[in-house]
């Protein structure tokens, strides 16, 4: 059992699904994999339990909905705080986020000392996004650039969905008690990281639109996210010590 667990939702990832489990187990630091499914009508968790076969370090956890990404990984963090992880990961499964990119993440907690560590698209003034409209880049770079101001949060990538935090900032967070689902859910959980003085790093990454499949985003994702930092602001946190 490898002492970091990464946690990727799907639906409707077929295209995807075995690709990526073959390229995370891949790499030179041994992960555990847990697959959070909503249901995919197009066959994706079958693939993942043909693929259970070869892999003893992949597990499938299969809701009877699509409940959203924010639930979904949720859930994970729920499922691996039952057992003896120390580092949780969020991936996606579209190759988005490069598999390689991984062992940087979990260095920067495991060596560097971060209590969560970002991978981030925007760090020392770069734009590192591929195959992305202007449009989307801009709504992408803005909504970042967006929640600093009404939050004041020191974190450049406050949407990246490429995270890796230590069991106990996971274990401060009444994960019950977050909002969001959709885009606003990354938000959210850095929002409330910080606000309990976890200290956190961003690490550089390329981030690669994907080739295969749909994409998830839609305007009330967009919405939550926009109108959902407002009243998390006003809201906001007491101050807490860190565990």
């Amino acid at each position: 059992m490898s002492n970091t667990l990464v946690i990727i939702p799907t639906f409707n990832e077929k295209e995807n699904i075995e690709a990526i489990v073959r390229a995370v187990f891949s790499q030179e630091k041994g992960f555990d994999i847990l697959v959070v499914d909503d249901n995919s009508p197009d066959g994706t968790a079958q693939i993942v339990t043909h693929l259970q076969g070869e892999f003893s370090q992949l597990f499938l956890e299969k809701r009877m909905e699509k409940k959203g990404l924010g639930s979904a990984y949720i859930h994970g963090f729920k499922w691996a705080l039952k057992r003896s992880y120390e580092y949780l990961i969020e991936m996606d499964a579209d190759f988005s986020h490069d598999p390689k990119d991984l062992v940087r993440l979990y260095r920067a907690c495991a060596v560097a000392g971060a209590d969560f560590s970002i991978g981030s698209r925007y760090v020392n003034n770069q734009v590192n996004v591929v195959n992305w409209d202007v449009k989307r880049l801009f709504l992408s770079y803005f909504a970042s650039k967006y929640v600093r101001i009404i939050t004041r949060i020191p974190i450049m990538d406050t949407t990246a969905g490429f995270v890796c935090y230590r069991r106990k900032v996971i274990e401060s967070i009444d994960l019950d008690s977050i909002r969001f689902i959709g885009y606003a859910f990354q938000i959210e959980m850095k929002f409330k990281a910080w606000k309990h003085g976890f200290a956190h790093q961003e690490v550089s990454v390329i981030f690669t639109d994907r080739k295969k499949g749909q994409s998830k985003m839609n305007g009330a994702i967009i919405s939550e996210a926009v109108f959902g930092v407002i009243k998390m602001r006003c809201s906001g946190l007491p101050k807490a010590t860190k565990i």
